[in-house]
C-alpha cells in the first residue's frame, strides 16, 4: 500500500470508523459508484489500509470497537431517535410570545453525554441508513436532523402504530421530498397574494372603522396555503372540495379562495347585500335565505374549470357562532359526494372524488367536544371520508384567555394525536414552509385516505374582534406583536436578500392593491333603501304539503313484502327473530300491517321509486326496542344480510350504520348529508328521544334555522322515541316542546301519529319534496311501546288509499253531532291509551264526548280541526289533553291556536300533568297512577276545570 508522507492517510480511521472503511472497500470492488464519494477517490489513490489489504478484520482491541464505542453508538441512537420524536419541542414555530426562543434537552446531545468529538468518530451511515451524501458523520446527522425536526417546521407522528405510515412520514420530512422550491415568479406571485390578504383587511379596517371582521392578520399564509390546495386537487381532478371554518379569515377566505367579489363583501359593511352583485359567470354562489345572517358566518361555492367540460366545486360552508360544530356537517358534505347512490345495496363512497378542509381555532380545537366526535367518525365505515386535513388556525389566545387556562396539554393538536394523526406543526411567519407542509399532508391523505393536521402557529394583530382591547389581558404578547413585522413584510425582507425584488417594487406592489380595492369601492352602486323591505319566505315553503299523493297499489306491496321476507338458503336467522319475521309474512292475510312492516314498506316503496336512503343513530340496524331488522345476522357464521339491499327492480342505494355513541357529531354529519344530497332521504335516529338534548346547536342553528338564515335545504328526517312508559325522566320525553317553540316559517314539520298507515304516508310525503323547494325537516315523536301495541296496525286499505292525515278523528265516537260537548284534542301514545280506555268503557254513555287525534302538531292543521268542530254546534269546551307535564309537550304551542279557534262561548282547558321541572316521575307505580287520572279526568265531565 502506497502511503504519501509520514502519517498514512489511513490514520484518521479509528474505532469504529475502522467497519465502515471495510463495508465501503467491499463495495468499491464489487463497482465503485456503491462508494461513499469521500472514499472513492482514496480508494483510487491510496488503495486499501493496512488492516484490510494485510486479511485483518477489526475486533475489539487496540483498534477495534470497544465497549465505550458501542456505548457511544447506541446513546447516539437514542439521541437520534429522541430528536425524531421530540425535536418539535425546541422547533422555532412561534413567530411572537415567550416561546420563540426554545430549547428541550431531550434532543440536545450533552443530556446523553455525547461531546461533538465522539460523535465526529461514528459514522454517518451506521446512525442513518438514508444519510444524503454530504452528512459524514454522527455530528452531521444530529445537527441535519435538528434542523428537519426542530426548524420552522416540524412533526409529530410517533403516536401513529401503523409501520408503513410511520416510514413514509420519517422519510418524507428526512428527504425533504416535499420542500417547496419555488422560482422567482412564484415567489413574486406569493408575495403578492399575502399583498392582496393583508391589503383587503386593511382597506376593510380603514373604511369600516370598529365593525367586526375578525381579521386573518398574524395568520395571512393561511390564504395561500388553501389556494394550493385548491391547485392540488383541481389538478388531481377531484370534483369536490368542502370547507368548514370560524369566523378568523372567513371574509378573506369568501374573497380570495371561493372568489367573492369584493364589492359584495364591501356592501355587506353598510346595507343589505346588493343580490346583483353576484356574477352571472362562474358558479360563485351565496344564498343568503330570508333572515339572513351576520357577514362572517356566510359560506359560499366555486367552480374552478379543469380540462374540458368539467370542473373542481370549492365549497365554503355556512357557520354560526358555535365555531366547530360545522365540523361534522362538512364530514357529512363530503361522504355525500363520494357516495355512489345508483344501485341497490350499500352506497360505495370514492375518497378521491372529495375530501374535506376543517379550519379550527387552537382554543375552539382543544375546547369543544364535538371535535372528538368528529374526528372519531374518520374511521368508522359509515362515516368515514378517506382522509380531512385540518388545519388549526393557531393565534395563541381564546378570546382573551391564555392557553394555560384553555388547555391541558403542551399543544392545541394534541387531542388529534389520540386519533393517531400526524401533526405537522408550522411557523406561520415562513410562507415557503407553510405550503412545504401543505404538499406534505395533501399526498399523506391521497396515500394512506387518513386525517391529517396542520398546527399553523401565529397570531391576532388585534383583539377578538375589532372592538376588542387585547393589551388589559395580554399585555406582554401584544408588545411582542406590535413591535413584529406582518409576514408579508417579512417575507418581503427575505426576497429582498435573495434579490428577488426590490425596495421599489415592494412599495409598488402595495400601492397597487391598495388602489384597486378604493377603486372598487368607489365605484360601487350604492342602493340604499331608507327603510328596506322583509325578505317572505319563499311560496313553496310556506305552502302546505296536504296535496301529496302517496298511495301504492297492493299488488307492488305484497311484491315488496315477500322480496324483504327473501333470504339466502344458507343463511341462519335466531329463532326468536324467524318468528317474528314470519308474522310480518301474515300481515296482509290478516288484515293488520303493524308499525314495523309499516316502517319496511315504506321504505322498500321509496326505494323502489329511485330514492337513496340513509339511517343511522345507536342501534338503528336492529332498532332500539328490536322492531326494525334491517340487518340480520347468521348465528352461525356472524356475516349479515339487509333485505333492503336485494329488492327487485330497484336502483338506489340504502345505508342504514348503527353510528357511534355520539348525538351532536352524527346528527351534524346526517344533516350535512342531506344538505349536499337534497334526492336523498335521511335519518337519524336517537336511541330515545331526550338524547336529542346533547346535538340541541345543531338542531337550533342548522336545522331550524339554516334555511331561514342562508337558504340551505334539507329534508332529513328525525326519529325521536318519545312516549311515557314509566321508565323516568331521561326515557320519556324527546322534549317536543322545544321542537314546537323553534317552529316558525313551515321550517320543519313536527308529527306525533298514532298509527302504521300514517308513518308509512308521513315518510312517503317527505321523501316527495326532496331536491324541491318545498323541502323542510320532519321531526318525529317516534312510540316505544306503541311499536308492537295491535291499536296502531293499520289495514291494507289504508296504505293503498288516501295520503297522510294531519288530523284523525276517533272512531265510534261523535255521532251524535248535537249531543257533542267536549272536544278532545291530543297527540301520541296518550291518544291510544285514551282508545283503550274507551274500549274498556264501551257500555258508558260517551254521546257527549268527541276525540281528534292531532297527527301533525306543526304545522298546526287548524283550518282541518276548524271544519271539523264545525260539525258540532254545541261545543262547550275545547280540550288538550297530554301526558307531558303542563310546562313541556305540545300545551304552550297549541293553546294559543286553540283560543284562536274557539267561539266566546267555548272554554278551551288543559288536562294533563302539573308543570315539572324533571320531564316525569322516576317510580313506575307513581306514573301509572298519574297516567290513569288523566285518562279519567279526560273522559268525564269536569266541574269548572283548569282553563287557561
Amino acid at each position: 500500500m502506497s502511503n504519501k508522507g509520514s502519517e498514512s492517510i489511513w490514520d484518521q480511521f479509528h474505532g469504529p470508523n475502522m467497519g465502515y472503511v471495510e463495508e465501503q472497500y467491499e463495495l468499491f470492488l464489487e463497482d465503485p459508484e456503491l462508494v461513499d464519494p469521500s472514499l472513492k477517490d482514496i480508494f483510487r489513490e491510496y488503495g486499501a489500509p493496512e488492516w484490510i489489504s494485510s486479511g485483518g478484520t477489526t475486533q475489539p482491541g487496540s483498534q477495534g470497537l470497544t465497549d465505550g464505542d458501542v456505548q457511544k453508538i447506541s446513546t447516539t441512537m437514542k439521541l437520534v431517535e429522541s430528536i425524531r420524536r421530540h425535536g418539535h419541542l425546541e422547533a422555532n414555530i412561534y413567530p411572537v410570545g415567550r416561546k420563540k426562543d426554545r430549547y428541550s434537552p431531550l434532543v440536545d446531545p450533552k443530556t446523553y453525554g455525547l461531546s461533538d468529538e465522539d460523535l465526529r468518530s461514528i459514522p454517518s451511515k451506521w446512525i442513518w441508513k438514508n444519510a444524503p451524501a454530504n452528512v459524514k458523520n454522527a455530528l452531521d446527522v444530529v445537527n441535519t436532523l435538528r434542523s428537519r425536526y426542530s426548524g420552522k417546521i416540524s412533526f409529530e407522528f410517533y403516536h401513529v402504530h401503523d409501520n408503513d405510515e410511520r416510514e413514509w412520514l420519517q422519510q418524507s420530512v428526512e428527504s425533504e421530498e416535499f420542500k417547496v422550491s419555488l422560482s422567482s415568479e412564484e415567489k413574486k406571485e406569493l408575495l403578492k397574494s399575502l399583498a392582496e390578504v393583508e391589503g383587503f383587511e386593511q382597506f376593510l379596517g380603514k373604511t369600516f372603522v370598529g365593525q367586526k371582521r375578525f381579521s386573518i392578520e398574524g395568520l395571512d399564509v393561511m390564504v395561500p396555503m388553501l389556494n394550493r390546495l385548491v391547485h392540488d386537487a383541481k389538478n388531481d381532478s377531484v370534483e369536490h372540495v368542502l370547507m368548514g371554518m370560524a369566523h378568523r379569515g372567513r371574509l378573506n377566505v369568501l374573497a380570495h379562495v371561493l372568489g367573492k367579489p369584493y364589492d359584495l363583501i364591501f356592501s355587506e359593511f353598510h346595507h343589505s347585500p346588493d343580490k346583483e352583485l353576484i356574477p352571472s359567470e362562474g358558479s360563485t354562489g351565496i344564498n343568503y335565505g330570508w333572515t339572513g345572517d351576520v357577514k362572517y358566518h356566510f359560506g359560499a361555492d366555486r367552480d374552478i374549470k379543469r380540462e374540458g367540460e368539467k370542473s373542481t366545486r370549492v365549497t365554503l360552508a355556512h357557520n354560526p357562532s358555535h365555531l366547530e360544530f360545522v365540523n361534522p356537517i362538512v364530514e357529512g358534505y363530503t361522504r355525500a359526494a363520494q357516495d355512489d347512490r345508483s344501485h341497490k345495496g350499500y352506497a360505495k363512497p370514492d375518497p378521491n372524488k372529495a375530501f374535506t378542509i376543517s379550519i379550527h381555532g387552537d382554543a375552539a380545537f382543544i375546547g369543544e367536544g364535538v371535535v372528538a366526535e368528529t374526528l372519531n367518525l374518520s374511521r368508522l365505515e359509515g362515516y368515514h371520508t378517506g382522509g380531512t386535513i385540518h388545519i388549526i388556525a393557531n393565534n395563541l389566545v381564546g378570546f382573551t384567555t391564555n392557553n394555560t387556562d384553555g388547555r391541558s396539554t403542551t399543544y392545541a393538536s394534541d387531542l388529534a394525536k389520540g386519533f393517531e394523526i400526524p401533526v405537522v406543526h408550522v411557523n406561520a411567519d415562513d410562507p415557503e414552509a407553510c405550503l412545504t407542509a401543505v404538499n406534505l399532508v395533501y399526498e399523506y391523505r391521497k396515500k394512506f385516505q387518513k386525517d391529517i393536521l396542520i398546527d399553523l402557529v401565529g397570531y391576532r394583530r388585534y383583539g377578538h374582534n375589532e372592538m376588542d382591547e387585547p393589551r388589559s389581558t395580554q399585555p406582554f404578547l401584544y408588545k411582542d406583536i406590535d413591535q413584529h413585522e406582518s409576514v408579508l413584510h417579512e417575507y418581503a425582507n427575505t426576497l429582498n436578500e435573495e434579490g428577488v425584488i426590490t425596495d421599489d417594487e415592494f412599495t409598488q406592489l402595495k400601492k397597487d392593491v391598495s388602489k384597486k380595492f378604493k377603486s372598487i369601492y368607489d365605484n360601487m352602486k350604492e342602493d340604499e333603501q331608507e327603510e328596506p323591505e322583509e325578505a317572505e319566505v319563499p311560496e313553496a315553503l310556506a305552502n302546505g304539503l296536504d296535496e301529496i299523493e302517496t298511495a301504492v297499489p297492493l299488488e307492488t306491496l305484497k311484491e315488496l313484502n315477500e322480496n324483504m321476507l327473501k333470504r339466502p338458503e344458507d343463511f341462519t336467522v335466531f329463532k326468536k327473530l324467524e318468528r317474528i319475521l314470519k308474522k310480518r309474512a301474515k300481515g296482509f292475510e290478516e288484515g293488520k300491517v303493524d308499525w314495523a312492516l309499516g316502517e319496511a314498506l315504506a321504505f322498500a316503496t321509496i326505494l323502489k321509486e329511485g330514492t337513496p336512503i340513509r339511517i343511522t343513530g345507536q342501534d338503528t340496524e336492529r332498532g332500539t326496542f328490536a322492531h326494525r331488522h334491517a340487518v340480520l345476522h347468521d348465528v352461525e357464521t356472524e356475516k349479515t344480510y339487509s333485505p333492503f339491499h336485494e329488492l327487485d327492480g330497484v336502483n338506489a342505494s340504502f345505508d342504514v350504520y348503527n353510528s357511534p355513541l355520539s348525538e351532536i357529531g352524527v346528527l351534524g354529519f346526517e344533516y350535512g348529508y342531506s344538505v349536499q344530497s337534497p334526492e336523498t332521504l335521511v335519518f337519524w335516529e336517537a336511541q330515545f328521544g331526550d338524547f336529542a338534548n346533547t346535538a340541541q346547536v345543531i338542531l337550533d342553528q342548522f336545522i331550524a334555522a339554516g334555511r331561514a338564515k342562508w337558504g340551505q335545504k334539507s329534508n332529513m328526517v328525525l326519529l325521536l322515541p318519545h312516549g311515557y312508559e314509566g321508565q323516568g325522566p331521561e326515557h320519556s320525553s324527546a322534549r317536543l316542546e322545544r321542537f314546537l317553540q323553534l317552529s316558525a316559517e313551515n321550517n320543519f314539520t313536527v308529527a306525533n301519529v298514532t298509527s302504521s298507515a300514517q308513518f308509512f304516508h308521513l315518510l312517503r310525503r317527505q321523501a316527495a319534496i326532496g331536491g324541491k323547494d318545498s323541502a323542510r325537516p320532519l321531526v318525529v315523536m317516534s312510540p316505544k311501546s306503541l311499536l308492537r301495541n295491535p291499536r296502531v296496525a293499520a289495514a291494507p286499505s289504508e296504505f293503498t288509499e288516501g295520503k297522510f292525515k294531519p288530523v284523525v278523528e276517533q272512531e265510534n265516537l261523535g255521532k251524535k253531532k248535537t249531543k257533542v260537548k267536549r272536544l278532545v284534542l291530543g297527540s301520541g301514545k296518550i291518544m291510544v291509551d285514551l282508545d283503550e280506555a274507551l274500549e274498556e268503557h264501551k257500555g258508558e254513555d260517551f254521546d257527549w264526548l268527541h276525540v281528534l287525534r292531532v297527527e301533525q302538531i306543526y304545522p298546526f292543521p287548524a283550518k282541518q280541526i276548524k271544519d271539523m268542530m264545525a260539525r258540532y254546534k254545541n261545543i262547550e269546551e275545547i280540550v288538550w289533553v297530554q301526558e307531558e307535564p303542563r310546562n313541556a309537550g305540545s300545551w304552550d304551542f297549541v293553546k294559543e291556536e286553540l283560543q284562536t279557534l274557539a267561539k266566546d262561548s267555548q272554554m278551551v282547558k288543559y288536562i294533563g300533568r302539573p308543570r315539572r321541572s324533571s320531564p316525569s316521575v322516576g317510580e313506575p307505580n307513581i306514573h301509572k297512577s298519574e297516567q290513569n287520572k288523566i285518562i279519567n279526568q279526560t273522559l268525564k265531565l269536569s266541574k269548572g276545570g283548569d282553563s287557561q
